[in-house]
């Protein structure tokens, strides 16, 4: 199929079932595209297995593999859906938070990804940097899944922006962690750059930092050209152009393109919104982000559902994404816990921080396209089909009781 086919199919699929779910399954509505795409796969399984001559299941695993599901996710979708995350988070609210922000999305990160992957080893027998490289994949929340379960908790401010900020920032350090453990573990098949330790070193830091202040001098640049001008089609066109333009120049550059798009966005979205735009331009640009947010978040849903026909399911990838689910949940409760008892004796924390942000932490697409995007080894299809199984559990069991659980543990006043 052709690029403009693809996408009026899936535009077309992510209306259909958001209809579906919004009449008879009345979900979250990202969470319910998953959930009736998914539902459409097994049905289209089952049915080649009744029917096997009419070749169902290959005809539509192979329009699944058209999709190209990790270059899409990793070189197009993510940019955008980054910087439309990143504009909704002020500046002035991160800078409360920055400490515990910043410890959450790098030490947090490197915790859970060796307590994953060394549990992962310890359970599939697979050799240790290769469950590293898992541990990595499996270790970064989604932003745009985390918020949009808990916008109905009707959380504080703070909390919010806890949340918001460190899923923001530890999906780029995240990919930068795994970039650097893929280049260790399959040498042969990325640049010799990034093997070694002090290779690894000079990767991650010309990654994240590169990709830090690529996306600060792009955004105050953009920023420069939106005071001289005050026509709102035009400056939502322009933030347009910087979310594009600038991920494909951090591809280009080999530096970090996610973090060069959440400061890009952090710094339009307080600076730019504050000293560069009308009140009406502001109005648009918003309202323009937040649609293509939804919209894009629909699809990106919509596509993991329908990536079930990518992975193969085996008794043991069964029992290793079981087994992930358990390590992902307790990586994630030390990533968490450890900083917020290194703050405590500095400031207080609302009841519940820990375990909201723990269960909140909602693994996504990026998990899943990571995986996709390994070399092809004897372990990719395990490590695959593990991510499959830990990404599901997460979107449709924490994504739904999440909400819930803030309710119930994090509507009281914060002491600061």
């Amino acid at each position: 199929m052709t690029l403009l086919q693809i996408a009026s199919l899936l535009i077309v699929l992510a209306g259909a079932f958001g209809a579906i779910n919004y009449l008879f399954l009345k979900l979250p509505s990202s969470i319910g595209i998953l959930i009736v795409a998914f539902l459409a796969s097994l049905g289209v399984m089952g049915l080649d297995y009744l029917l096997p001559s009419w070749g169902m299941a290959d005809a539509v695993r192979a329009d699944v593999e058209d999709l190209e599901f990790s270059s899409a996710l990793l070189e197009g979708m993510l940019g955008l859906l980054l910087f439309a995350g990143a504009l909704h988070v002020k500046l002035s609210d991160l800078k409360r938070e920055w400490v515990l922000v910043a410890l959450m999305a790098t030490i947090g990160v490197g915790l859970s990804t060796a307590i994953i992957g060394i549990g992962f080893s310890w359970l599939t027998g697979m050799p240790l940097l290769v469950a590293l490289v898992f541990g990595a994949l499996a270790s970064p929340t989604d932003p745009v899944a985390v918020l949009g379960v808990l916008r109905a908790a009707n959380l504080k401010k703070t909390m919010e922006t806890k949340i918001a900020g460190e899923s923001l920032f530890n999906d780029g350090v995240a990919y930068v962690v795994f970039l650097v453990l893929v280049g260790m573990a399959f040498p042969s098949g990325h640049d010799a750059h990034g093997t070694g330790l002090t290779g690894a070193l000079k990767l991650f830091g010309q990654e994240a930092i590169g990709g830090a202040v690529l996306g600060g001098v792009l955004g105050w640049l953009t920023f420069r050209v939106m005071r001289l001008i005050d026509d709102y089609s035009l400056e939502v066109l322009i933030t347009l152009g910087l979310a594009f333009g600038g991920y494909e120049l951090a591809i280009f550059l080999h530096v970090s393109a996610p973090i060069m798009a959440v400061v890009a966005g952090l710094f339009i979205g307080d600076v730019g919104v504050k000293h560069g735009m009308s009140e009406e331009t502001r109005k648009y640009v918003e309202a323009f982000w937040k649609l293509i947010d939804e919209i894009l978040n629909a699809v990106l849903f919509l596509m993991i559902g329908f990536e079930v026909f990518a992975v193969a399911f085996t008794d043991d990838a069964i029992v290793a994404g079981i087994g992930a689910i358990g390590l992902s949940l307790f990586g994630r409760l030390v990533a968490v816990a450890v900083p917020v008892l290194v703050l405590k004796p500095f400031r207080e924390f609302s009841r519940g921080v820990v375990p909201i942000m723990t269960w909140g932490g909602l693994k996504g697409g990026i998990s899943v396209a990571l995986a996709l995007s390994l070399p092809d080894s004897e372990y990719k299809p395990l490590i695959l089909a593990a991510t499959y199984i830990l990404v599901m559990f997460s979107i449709i069991i924490q994504g739904l009781t999440v909400a819930p659980l803030a309710k119930r543990i994090g509507r009281e006043p914060e002491l600061m």
